[in-house]
Formats: C-alpha cells, sequence, structure tokens
C-alpha cells in the first residue's frame, strides 16, 4: 500500500473517531456544535448537515469540535449596528442580516438599541423612517445570522458549552480519548477473529519454509517438552531459550502424535537492536473464535496501554528521552517500514496509535483533553468555574509549550530519520 494513502488513512481514521466521541456527547448534551473538522488550515470539502458543518482541511495531523460558547462568538450585534430582520410564522425573528441587506428586500431594516441573543433572546431598535418609536422582537431559538449570505445559527446560552453541568462537560471531553481506545479494542477482535490470537502454550505454530525448525524436521502442533534438558512452559520459555543461544545446537524433545521424539535445532543468529540473539523460524501457535478474540482485544488493549504509561512514566524519573517520542514525521516512517509488511501489521499499528492518542490526550496538559477535563475536576470540587480569562491565558500557555515540542520532536525526527 502506498505509504501516503495508509499514513491518512490511519491518521484520518484515528482523528475521525476521537473527533466523534466529542460530537456524539456534546450534541447528546444539548450542545450546538457549528463545525466537525479532520484536519487543519484550509477547507478542502465540506457539507453541512443538521447544525453542524463537517469539514475536510488541507493538514491531516488532527481535528477538531467547534462547540458554540468555547470561543467568543464568531458573530455579535451590538447597539448601533443597522441590520434586517427577516420572521418566521410565529412572527418571531428567524434571521438577522448584518450585511448585503439590499439582496433582501423583505426584510425589516432597523439599528440596534439593545440586543440578548443568549438568555432573553430579544433585539429591541428603531425602525428606518420611524426612528422616534422603539420596537423589540422576540428572536427565535433557532434563528440564524446572516453574514456575506452565509447562515450562522445564533447560540442560546442554553446551547452553549458553559451552560451544561460539569458532568456533561466533562462527558463531552472525556469521550475523544475514550473512543480511540474503543477503536483499538475493535481493532484487535478484528485481528483476532482475522490472524488467531497468539497462545502462549509450548507448541509450535507455523513454520517459516526453509527456516531451522523446518530443516530439523520440526512441524507445526509439536509440543515441546524440554530444550537442552530444561522443561518448556511456555513459548515465551521456548522463544528465550532459541534467543539465548544464536548458532549453538540445541537438543529438543518433544512430543507429535502421542509419540515423544528426540530433534536437534542450530538457532540462526539475527541482529535485534545492539544483540546478537537465535531465531529457529517458528512461531507460536493461534487460537480462533469469537470470545477468544473478544478478550484477546480487552486484555492486548490493557497491555499496550500499560507499556505506554510506563514509558511516559520516564519524564517523571528522569529517564527520558527526546527519541522516545515521534512526531508526524516519525509516524509517516514508521508507516512506511510497516506497510511493506502487510495489512495484518498495519491495523496493529493503528491500533498502537489509537492507544497512544487517547492516553496522551489525558495527560493533565491545558490544551489537551486532559488538562480540560483537569479544569472541570476543579470546577466540580470549588463549585465554581475557573475565571474563563486566566483559563484561557493557561491554555495559550499550553498551546506554546506543545507547538514547541510538536517543533523539537520533528526536527529530532528529520535528523534521525535524514541526516
Amino acid at each position: 500500500m502506498n505509504t501516503v494513502i495508509a499514513f491518512i488513512l490511519i491518521f484520518g481514521t484515528l482523528v475521525f473517531f476521537h473527533e466523534l466521541g466529542h460530537l456524539i456527547l456534546a450534541q447528546r448534551a444539548g450542545i450546538l456544535c457549528r463545525e466537525f473538522a479532520i484536519g487543519f488550515g484550509p477547507k478542502i470539502f465540506s457539507f453541512k448537515k443538521n447544525e453542524t458543518v463537517y469539514t475536510i482541511r488541507l493538514f491531516p495531523i488532527g481535528g477538531f469540535v467547534r462547540m458554540a460558547g468555547e470561543d467568543p462568538e464568531m458573530v455579535e450585534v451590538k447597539p448601533g449596528y443597522t441590520v434586517g430582520l427577516l420572521f418566521n410564522k410565529e412572527n418571531k425573528v428567524e434571521k438577522i442580516i448584518l450585511n448585503q441587506k439590499e439582496k433582501y428586500p423583505d426584510a425589516l431594516v432597523i439599528e440596534v438599541e439593545e440586543a440578548d441573543l443568549e438568555h432573553q433572546m430579544r433585539i429591541s431598535g428603531y425602525e428606518q423612517g420611524n426612528e422616534d418609536q422603539l420596537v423589540s422582537f422576540s428572536v427565535s431559538e433557532t434563528s440564524f445570522f446572516i453574514v456575506d449570505g452565509e447562515e450562522v445559527q445564533v447560540a442560546p446560552y442554553n446551547r452553549q458549552f458553559h451552560s451544561k453541568t460539569v458532568w456533561q462537560r466533562i462527558k463531552a471531553i472525556a469521550a475523544g480519548p475514550i473512543m480511540n481506545f474503543i477503536l483499538a479494542y475493535v481493532i484487535l477482535v478484528m485481528l483476532g477473529l482475522m490472524q488467531g490470537v497468539p497462545s502462549d502454550e509450548p507448541v509450535l505454530g507455523k513454520l517459516i519454509d526453509n527456516g531451522r525448525a523446518a530443516e530439523a524436521g520440526l512441524k507445526e502442533g509439536d509440543r515441546i517438552q524440554t530444550i537442552n534438558g530444561e522443561k518448556m512452559s511456555s513459548w515465551t520459555d521456548i522463544v528465550n531459550t532459541v534467543r539465548e543461544h544464536p548458532e549453538k545446537e540445541l537438543k529438543v524433545v518433544l512430543t507429535r502424535d502421542n509419540v515423544k521424539m528426540t530433534k536437534y535445532v542450530t538457532p540462526e543468529s539475527v541482529k535485534s537492536g545492539k544483540e546478537t540473539v537465535g531465531r529457529f523460524g517458528a512461531y507460536n501457535p493461534v487460537q480462533k473464535g469469537m470470545l477468544t478474540s473478544i478478550s484477546y482485544g480487552a486484555t492486548e488493549t490493557v497491555a499496550v496501554a500499560q507499556n505506554i504509561v510506563t514509558s511516559l512514566s520516564k519524564i517523571v524519573t528522569g529517564q527520558f528521552s527526546i527519541d522516545m517520542l515521534a512526531g508526524p514525521v516519525g509516524i509517516y516512517d514508521m508507516t512506511e517500514q510497516v506497510a511493506k509488511t502487510g495489512i495484518i501489521n498495519l491495523l496493529k499499528l493503528a491500533a498502537f496509535l489509537s492507544i497512544n492518542l487517547g492516553i496522551v490526550n489525558l495527560l493533565p496538559i491545558p490544551a489537551l483533553d486532559g488538562g480540560r477535563l483537569l479544569f472541570l475536576l476543579i470546577e466540580a470540587v470549588r463549585g465554581k468555574p475557573i475565571n474563563r480569562e486566566k483559563e484561557a491565558f493557561v491554555v495559550f500557555i499550553g498551546v506554546a509549550f506543545l507547538m514547541l515540542l510538536m517543533l523539537v520532536v520533528t526536527w529530532n525526527d528529520i535528523q534521525r530519520l535524514f541526516l
């Protein structure tokens, strides 16, 4: 598979499901979600369904759900503005036209005296040609601003992010990382169904053609009893013993069809990082079945998550190295290497990256989901929200830190791979 396509598909899928988690729980809480975006930068493609604009943007390195109230509203109506008003059948304002009013000859044009489009949902002002009389109108909760011919939905306070309970907001934020864990679990269950679940039984699975095990007369299904007199209780025991004896003959006692026999095999010598280890060309056995795959998906997700958390904990213990991190360039290189080995390993990589994305997003760093969850937990304990300006400043610092870290990691990836 072409590396660029594989990279975009994997990264795009992980981001899509992450943002989908945010979107589903936000909409369920009644939050107006203005945009669901995959990628950053200029729009490549977009369409609108119900209240939300769905977009694909140029740079596939992230995504976002734009929820009403998280940022300052994109459109404001202030006293002194001249706007056009269109009404629905209930005689409530349905559309507020901010410019190009000449395109809407049926609109009632007023100079705004006051507008409350969050709580009271009313707008008042002076009609052109009758500036002596103040008029006031109710505004529909599903009304729109019209700016340059484009519709922007008005967001009453009860549709904004901060109007919801702490628990509703926590669910909307946590849903992104949780969706990544669910995606990884589903991928791993699929892998279990496709190729079987690796077993730790001391039994040989498939053998590599012309491998040392096949050349020595070993066969798939052989149960290994001992190697050089040492009892083999698991596949892990077999692997460890073989690794420790490169190019050294091993006496293997096994049973085949209830018949005990002895074979001699010499593991080939291979490089594994800085080590030279033995390998004899046999895979561990696999078990197939729905229940086995479901169990495998859960245990493997937990195991991968534990390994990632252990690696991240080295930051705290001072064992951290920048080489432990990979940015888009490093992930692209990883994808290129794995793509050469087939779709199965690409799916494994996707599951690993999905778990990684979920865990990293839960770190208590401002601008990440974990930082936002920390603010919400503090609000729950204090009984009142953190000052918006202070929170925005801390988030700005967090964004600056992440951007700097991304630059450092990307430069390190480039040096490591190309220089």
